[in-house]
C-alpha cells in the first residue's frame, strides 16, 4: 500500500529532522512543515538556536501546540548537542535518548531516516493502534510494542516498516472510523467484521 513510505516531515539535515520530530508530538506533520521554514530560516543549526531566547522560539513554534515545552526542549537539545556532541546529532540510540525532548520514538525516527541506522521501530499512536488491531501486539506500552514488532520484522526493514505503519494508521486504519474496505490487510485483520 505504501511502497515508498518515508517520513512526511520536511528536513535537510539530521538536526532539522530531530527538531521537526520533537515538534510533531501531538501535532500533524503538515503543521510542523508550515512552522519549520521560519524556524530554520532564523536559526539554521543548534548554535544559532541555542542563542535564541525562549520567548522568540515560543513565538515561532506556537502553532504546533504545547509551544512552551517544545521551545524549551529544542533549545535545551541545542545546548546539549553543543556541549556534549560538538553540535552534531549523535548516531547512537543511547546518546539520542539522553537529549532533552528526545524519547525512543524520536531517536528511532532520526536514526532510521537521517542516518539509515535501524535502531528500532518507531512506535507512535498510529503504530500502537495498528499493531494492536492487527494482532501483532497485545501490549499497551510503546516499548513492549516495539519489542513485539522487532521480533516479527527483520532489522533492515524496521525504518520502512515504521513509516508504513504510521501511514496505514493515518490514512486507512484511523482511530475513529477505520476504512477497512480500503485496507489491503483486511483479510488478515482479526478486527474486520467486529463492532
Amino acid at each position: 500500500m505504501f511502497p515508498d513510505a518515508v517520513c512526511e516531515l520536511d528536513y535537510r539535515t539530521p538536526w532539522e529532522l530531530l527538531v521537526a520530530t520533537i515538534l510533531s508530538a501531538q501535532c500533524t506533520d503538515q503543521r510542523v512543515n508550515r512552522v519549520t521554514p521560519e524556524l530554520f530560516g532564523r536559526w539554521p543549526g543548534p548554535e544559532e538556536l541555542a542563542r535564541a531566547s525562549q520567548e522568540e522560539i515560543e513565538a515561532v513554534v506556537r502553532p504546533t501546540g504545547f509551544f512552551r515545552n517544545k521551545a524549551r526542549a529544542i533549545r535545551e537539545c541545542a545546548l546539549t548537542l553543543l556541549a556534549e556532541h560538538r553540535g552534531e546529532v549523535p548516531r547512537d540510540l543511547d546518546a539520542m535518548v539522553r537529549l532533552p525532548g528526545v524519547g525512543r520514538k524520536t531517536a528511532n525516527v532520526v536514526l532510521g531516516e537521517a542516518y539509515g541506522i535501524p535502531a528500532g521501530i518507531a512506535v507512535d499512536t498510529h503504530v500502537k493502534r495498528v499493531a494492536r488491531r492487527l494482532g501483532l501486539s497485545r501490549e499497551t506500552d510503546p516499548l513492549k510494542i516495539e519489542r513485539d514488532l522487532e521480533a516479527l520484522v527483520p532489522r533492515d526493514a524496521w525504518t520502512g516498516f515504521s513509516m508504513r505503519m504510521v501511514l496505514l494508521g493515518r490514512r486507512i486504519c484511523t482511530a475513529r472510523r477505520p476504512r477497512c474496505e480500503a485496507c489491503a490487510l483486511a483479510s488478515l485483520c482479526p478486527r474486520v467484521g467486529l463492532p
